[in-house]
């Protein structure tokens, strides 16, 4: 109904006419995602290439904006090698590369199960010439890993869940807890003394101040510039553009591309903050922190890009496990970025879960990802993945 009243509100201003009423009409009426943009969430099909097989499930990982920064290289027999794909960083919002690193971290555990699906062993040597350092636009064009394949490859259970993850963007339902059970068996999934810790919490005592900090720190990111126009230029508006990019932030809304199509909104500027523009998208990122359940958080000793690979890893086996359990698990990325507009948040958010002051070096320890959980209020949609072909390299 909002939607209708947002639609009628556009036709008023008599525009309508020079738009074209047909035009129009079939815009308004196009609501489906274009089935190509999630072709990828089908499997890799009749492909007889062990390793493009592997890719093929792996490119359905998590990364933070759905930015899909990975590159492989195949010439070498026996072996795929990645890379990050320096075009598809986010300088403002991820101006140290953390998060980048962080969804290398699970394309590589899925590379890793679906190698093992086909009875493959992979044997991942990681930075090979070295780890990647300083900012993400300077960072050379060296490998992120190596993985050497040799028989004797065990499947893992968590397999099963690679084409049924989804990432829950709604609201969760408030009359439905997690119990300390679920939660459990999402924590539970990272192994006690390794390089990666996990914890969480569903009680509202610790909840609540956690869900007031995520709403917070998506104010922040919606009003500081520089990330405010990372966020536009990934949104992707209507069918075509969604089937063109493949990537970013889909948005499918019939009033938002009436909008679109009347030249009505821009994303040349951020919006300002008194906005009707940015108080509906900030109220979009309220609602998902105040519908959490609970939250799960990953952390590390220090912060090398190692241990960020490692989170990676966890990160994308606990939303396996969620899918299982037939829970939502949402990463609420905004606390955690390094930003300068955002170190507050992020001190407070490493008060709260870990009793430590924010990070100052790679040494001090570091709470890598931080995610909301819940039970999902509608089917949650696939996110749109650019084509296999896109993530090879020569």
């Amino acid at each position: 109904m909002d939607e209708r009243r947002n639609f009628v509100r556009l036709l008023g201003g008599g525009v309508v006419v020079a738009a074209g009423a047909a035009a129009l009409a079939a815009w308004w009426l196009n609501s489906d995602m274009p089935a190509a943009a999630l072709e990828v969430w089908n499997g890799p099909g009749n492909e007889p290439d062990v390793r493009k097989r592997a890719v093929a499930y792996a490119v359905t990982a998590p990364t933070a904006y759905n930015c899909q920064p990975w590159l492989v290289d195949l010439r070498e027999p026996d072996a795929i090698v990645v890379y990050c794909d320096r075009e598809r960083v986010q300088p403002e919002s991820d101006p140290f590369g953390r998060q980048v690193v962080i969804g290398h971290g699970a394309f590589i555990e899925l590379l890793v199960m679906a190698l093992a699906q086909q009875g493959v062993q992979a044997s991942v040597q990681l930075w090979p010439q070295g780890e990647l350092i300083g900012e993400p636009r300077h960072w050379p064009h060296i490998p992120v890993a190596r993985l050497r394949l040799a028989d004797g490859g065990v499947p893992d259970s968590l397999f099963a869940q690679v084409l049924r993850r989804r990432t829950p963007k709604q609201r969760f339902d408030l009359t439905r807890p997690v119990s300390a059970d679920i939660l459990q068996g999402l924590t539970s999934v990272v192994p006690v003394g390794g390089m990666v810790s996990s914890a969480g919490t569903v009680e509202m005592a610790r909840v609540l101040p956690l869900r007031r900090l995520c709403a917070a720190a998506a104010r922040v990111e919606l009003a500081t510039p520089g990330t405010a126009m990372e966020n536009l230029q990934l949104l992707r508006i209507g069918p075509q553009e969604i089937l063109e990019h493949r990537d970013g932030f889909s948005v499918n809304d019939p009033a938002l591309r009436i909008a679109v199509a009347l030249g009505q909104f821009s994303r040349s500027t951020p919006a300002p903050e008194d906005s009707p523009s940015f108080r509906q998208t900030l109220q979009m990122f309220e609602d998902q922190a105040q519908t959490a359940m609970g939250f799960v958080w990953l952390s590390t000793r220090g912060n090398s890009r190692t241990e960020q690979i490692a989170a990676g890893r966890a990160h994308v086996r606990q939303q396996l496990r969620a899918t299982d359990l037939g829970l939502g698990m949402h990463p609420m990325s905004q606390p955690l970025e390094e930003f300068a507009e955002m170190a507050p948040c992020r001190a407070v958010a490493h008060d709260l879960l870990l009793g430590t002051a924010r990070p100052g070096d790679r040494h001090s320890p570091t709470v890598q990802m931080m995610c909301r959980l819940g039970y999902p209020m509608a089917p949650v949609p696939a996110a749109p993945r650019r084509p296999l072909g896109d993530f090879m390299t020569a």
